[in-house]
């Protein structure tokens, strides 16, 4: 199949900014992993895209101003790099996802960007899936399965992304599970903007002086969600953290850190084997107490995605990118295995620039 030149950009649910990278792609394998980039939200935007999370608030405002953001992050792309590309995978934000409610909603105005960058462009890519009653999430697993397959690692293969949420792609052969497994980088965020005024734990270094509560930790690990069988996912909200309001402010980073890695352990349990090898990609690969937490919880290597040769803050822009691709060609985007959808699924919509 002909391969394109894609953009694809994604602002996660930590709400630290924009990624956007440049793939060479049939839709099918991986030809080439460009360059890529990272524009971090100004503080001001941060608290913009907070406001409106649950989908309330100036939700139009802040959709052009993101998608604004997003074209000024391709314009920078394309130019820093020399580049020239055929298409933009575009996700937006989520500000609310209740696929259970039949709702997701990802903001961010896909005409728009195609008039600002002149390229055109798919986004939208979950509606498709929740309207046929699957979860609309998570959306990277054919992607992580194109990239195990070429890079040739034994298997089973789990490959993680710790963002705002966690979520796992276990990969064995042909055969490509993905669920949520509990919150990522969000709680220890809201964690610490709250209660020091920055916006991430730099390496985990607060968390690292603080205690892990036993009891907090039971309360949380005791949520309805761990019971439910994948495919599933969550919204950037489901976890509140009324658990750990009385501890100290480093106790509660090291707990609410601790719980982030006990959920991804527990995904364990829904693997049809061990996994041989896990590869973090996201945010919290960077926190170093969370990865100790998670390597302290499985039996198996705990890698970081630069380790098997992967770009772990572009992965889930170039995966965007790689599914516009399979979009505009018809392919599947999700399956039974990864949202629960009943039959195999394309979606995202289309706009000419």
């Amino acid at each position: 199949m002909k391969t394109m030149r894609v953009a694809g950009v994604m602002s996660g649910t930590s709400l630290d900014g924009i990624d956007a990278a440049f793939l060479v792609t049939d839709g099918r394998g991986v030809a080439t992993a460009g360059p890529a980039l990272t524009v971090p939200y100004p503080a001001a935007l941060r608290e913009s895209l907070r406001g409106v999370l649950g989908g309330v608030g100036a939700v139009a405002a802040v959709e052009r101003t993101i998608t604004e953001a997003h074209a000024e992050a391709v314009r920078r792309l394309i130019a820093e790099h020399d580049l020239a590309a055929d298409l933009i995978g575009f996700h937006g934000h989520t500000i609310l996802h209740r696929p259970e409610q039949g709702r997701t909603w990802q903001i961010g105005d896909g005409a728009l960007l195609a008039r600002l960058t002149g390229i055109d462009v798919i986004n939208d890519f979950r509606s498709a899936d929740v309207k046929a009653g699957g979860q609309g999430a998570p959306l990277m697993p054919l992607y992580h399965a194109a990239l195990a397959r070429k890079s040739g690692l034994a298997q089973p293969l789990v490959v993680v992304n710790i963002g705002g949420v966690a979520q796992v792609t276990y990969i064995k052969g042909d055969a490509v599970l993905a669920f949520d497994t509990g919150p990522g980088n969000a709680p220890i965020d809201d964690w610490m903007q709250r209660h020091s005024g920055k916006p991430v734990d730099e390496d985990g270094a607060f968390a690292a002086t603080g205690k892990v509560d036993d009891g907090a930790m039971a309360k949380m690990l005791d949520h309805s969600y761990f019971d439910r069988a994948p495919p599933k996912s969550l919204d950037r909200m489901d976890f509140g953290m009324e658990a750990v309001e009385a501890l100290s402010p480093a106790d509660g980073a090291a707990t609410l850190t601790a719980f982030t890695a006990a959920s991804l352990a527990r995904g364990r349990q829904h693997f049809s084997e061990p996994a041989a090898t896990w590869i973090v990609s996201g945010g919290g690969r960077h926190n170093t107490t969370l990865m100790a937490m998670l390597k302290a919880r499985v039996n198996a290597p705990v890698l970081k995605a630069e380790d098997a040769g992967w770009d772990g803050d572009a992965l889930e822009a170039q995966g965007f990118a790689y599914l516009a691709v399979r979009s505009k060609k018809g392919l599947p985007l999700s399956l039974p295995t990864t949202t629960g959808v009943k039959q195999l699924m394309t979606g995202g919509k289309y706009w000419k620039a």
